[in-house]
Parts: structure tokens; sequence; C-alpha cells
């Protein structure tokens, strides 16, 4: 779909992400480059979650084409999840602290460029990750890469170096358990005391750290890595692979391509979903929606 067939878009800006001054500029741009006589452009500010949702949900109803949301993977996840198999496109501008979802799909990182460059954009169809039913559209986590997580949030402040911090202060904390693992239809394994155990339907956490290199947005597969606590002395000094592209090579990292996995863990703890904490039971299940949410992409990305 060509961007000139969508007429009707709500931009749904949070506020409180990584904006700053540049607001009114944001405000300019779309006004110049999306604001046409042929269309209906609604601006609206999250206040919260809770917000965006009801926003969203309001704006579904009313036959909008287009949701623009200015924010990070954690909104994105929020909104795009409402949006699944409803045929409305979802567009990120992105302002959060890892962006992995425009990253992978070649958005730019400048709020004002991004703008442009989706105004002259294509819509294609990407699968979606679910973890015991919740949608995630970047990765899902299960072990320490989860509960850095936990520590981020507390930080008063958001970016790369808070989260070096809280990855820092988990790697020390952290207590890995004994996961017993079924992908497709192999027999079941057990996998012993994951240090890493992350599931990516995109190529990146985000912040250029690419736990998947291999993951392409829409061929119906998921990508689990993981790697063990007593290979972490002989991984640290392979972390600069994780920025090349080349995590998926070192040896001791084991990636694995599947349609679904099941997890069971020997307790209940949280897990990340697109850099937020999810609270489920000991065993997870993790499947995928085929080609299930419609993304605004820049013009000539094929979704790898």
């Amino acid at each position: 779909m060509p961007t000139s067939d969508l007429k009707r878009i709500l931009v749904l800006i949070n506020p409180n992400s990584g904006l700053g001054h540049s607001f009114r500029v944001l405000l300019d741009t779309f006004q110049e480059v999306w604001d046409r006589d042929d269309r209906i452009v609604w601006y609206q500010l999250s206040k919260s979650k809770e917000d965006s949702e009801r926003k969203v949900a309001y704006a579904i109803n009313l036959g909008v084409d287009l949701i623009i949301v200015v924010g990070g993977d954690g909104m994105i996840n929020s909104i795009g999840r409402l949006l699944m198999d409803t045929g409305v496109t979802l567009a990120v501008i992105p302002t959060g602290s890892g962006n992995g979802f425009a990253r992978h799909f070649g958005i730019p990182l400048s709020p004002e460029k991004a703008i442009r460059s989706l105004a002259e954009g294509e819509a294609m169809d990407i699968d979606v990750g679910t973890a015991n039913q919740r949608p995630f559209f970047v990765t899902c986590s299960l072990a320490w890469d989860a509960a850095i997580v936990k520590s981020f949030e507390k930080s008063p402040v958001r970016g790369i170096l808070p989260y070096i911090f809280a990855a820092t202060y988990e790697l020390f904390d952290y207590s890995p358990e004994v996961f017993e693992i079924q992908v497709d239809a192999e027999e079941a394994t057990r996998v012993q005391h994951p240090m890493l155990f992350t599931i990516a339907n995109l190529t990146q956490y985000g912040g250029g750290a690419l736990i998947a290199p291999q993951a392409t947005a829409d061929d119906g597969y998921l990508w689990l890595t993981y790697a063990l606590k007593a290979d972490v002395p002989k991984l640290i000094p392979q972390l600069p692979k994780l920025f090349e592209g080349k995590i998926h090579q070192v040896q001791n990292i084991t990636s694995k391509k599947f349609k679904t996995l099941k997890v069971i863990r020997e307790s209940a703890q949280p897990i990340q979903v697109d850099g937020e904490l999810m609270h489920t039971d000991r065993e997870v299940e993790i499947t995928i929606k085929p080609q299930a949410l419609k993304v605004l992409v820049p013009k000539g990305h094929k979704g790898s």
C-alpha cells in the first residue's frame, strides 16, 4: 500500500520519550510532510499506557488508516498489539532508549528524518511473536536478559549507559535456573542454568546489539539464542560480536530457528517483552503469528 492511500491518520506522541526541545520541530515536520489537503491528521499526546490504548481503540472505530507512534519499543508494543489483524498500518518515529524496532527496519533515529523517510515509505505485513499469548514484535527474554529490565526500570533516567549499569549489576546478582525446553516437534531437553535466553522476532535488542542477525520480519519463524552461565567467562571477550552481527558465530552460543517453543522453568519469574516486564507462570509457550501486523517501512526495505 503506498502512503498516498493513507488518508485518515492518528499521530500519537509520548511527550516523555526523548523529545525534549525538538517537540515544536516535530509537529512542524509532520504538518509539512504529512498534513495534506486530501488527508485528515489528528494529533494526540499519550498521558499513560491506558490513555494511549483508549485513544487508539477510538481511532480504529472511526476507521483510521494509519497510526504513527512517536515513542519507544514499549509504546510500540502496547499500540501494535491493538492493530494486529485490523488492517490498520503502524508507523514508528523512534524516540526511545533502544529503538530495536526502528533500527531493524532502517528507520532513521532522528525523528525529523524518520517522518520524512516514512512519508515515502511502503507498507509490509510482519510476523508477531507471542509469549503466553502476549504479543511481542522485537524480543522476549527469560533469563539474565530479562532481569536487566527489572533493574533498568528502577533508574530515574533512560539511555544506553543506565542499561549497561543494570546489566552489570544483574550479571552478578542473577541466579540462573534449569530450563526444560521443547523446540517445535523435537524431544524436550534440559538447558543447564542459561544466563542468556532470548527469543527474537527482529534482529536486535536495540542500541545496535544484534542478538539474532539472521532474523527477518516476515518469514514465519522466530529465533532462540541462549548461552549457559558456565560459559560466561569465555563469552565476555566476544561481546563486540554482538554489535558486529556475528554473535551467532560465537562458540558456546546456541541459535535455533523455530515456530513453537515450550519452556518450563524451576520457578515463576518475570520475563522481558519488548523492553517491559511481564509476570507469568513457570511455563512459557512462545509461538508466532505470521504476518499479523501491517507496518510502514522506508521504501526498498525488505524486512531483514
